[in-house]
């Protein structure tokens, strides 16, 4: 059996010093996610743990919305409800892991996450007044899960 071409194993190194830097200080995975009247869409529900970027899109067509993760193994519609139907940021068996605040139809905004494995739910937590009316946003349907893997 011949030897290896020398660039060969030059090649090979290049390739898994590369691949060990993508691992270990490479940017953020990025989830598009869009809110809209009356869900939060991911692209994905299933993502590997590490810095998430969440660019959010607000597709409306009417409303403001923002976008919350929150760590938890309860299902999206039980969470911890506040007097108002909306979601208790404090309520036993959550995790705040961050948020979006409010912003209108038509812009995207983006944060950055470190999450671990786990399981937990996007929402838009958002109580407005329309027409003499409380909208609770996460009441009217803006929850979806999501899994960290």
């Amino acid at each position: 059996m011949g030897r290896p071409h020398p660039g060969w194993f030059g090649a090979t190194i290049l390739t898994l010093a590369s691949l060990g830097l993508a691992a270990c200080g490479g940017e953020a995975a990025t989830v598009e996610v869009q809110v809209q009247e009356w869900a939060v869409i991911p692209a994905e529900d299933v993502v590997p743990a590490g810095e998430m970027t969440f660019d959010v899109e607000n597709t409306g067509p009417d409303h403001p919305h923002e976008f919350m993760v929150i760590r938890t193994d309860l299902a999206p519609d039980a969470l911890p409800a506040a007097e108002d139907g909306s979601v208790d940021e404090e309520g036993e068996g959550i995790e705040v892991i961050g948020e979006i605040e409010e912003f209108a139809p038509g812009e995207t905004r983006s944060s950055t996450f470190d999450l671990e494995a786990g399981n937990y739910v996007l929402i838009c937590n958002l109580v407005e007044g329309h027409e003499g009316e409380m909208m609770v946003h996460y009441s009217l349907g803006m929850r979806v899960p999501f899994t960290v893997e």
